[in-house]
């Protein structure tokens, strides 16, 4: 899991400069200030990466829920 809390934390500093020191597993999407629109472009991003589609779920609300579940469909 930590490779792609790795990748998605490098997905999120390319997208709108984070700090990827800020970037943990608890973080949530909320906390970082991505609106409904900035989660439809990550979203697409992060499919693209990782070449599958990524459902927008109530249940992927931070980066470890996230990383969690695109390490299931691995």
């Amino acid at each position: 899991m930590a490779n792609t809390i790795e990748k998605i934390t490098a997905i999120l500093v390319d997208y709108r400069d984070f700090d990827p020191a800020t970037i943990k597993a608890e973080t949530s999407f909320a906390d970082i200030g991505l609106d409904s629109l900035d989660t439809v472009d990550l979203v697409m991003k992060l499919e693209e990466e990782f070449g599958f589609e990524i459902p927008m779920s109530d249940g992927l609300k931070t980066v470890g829920d996230l990383a969690t579940f695109i390490d299931s469909k691995k």
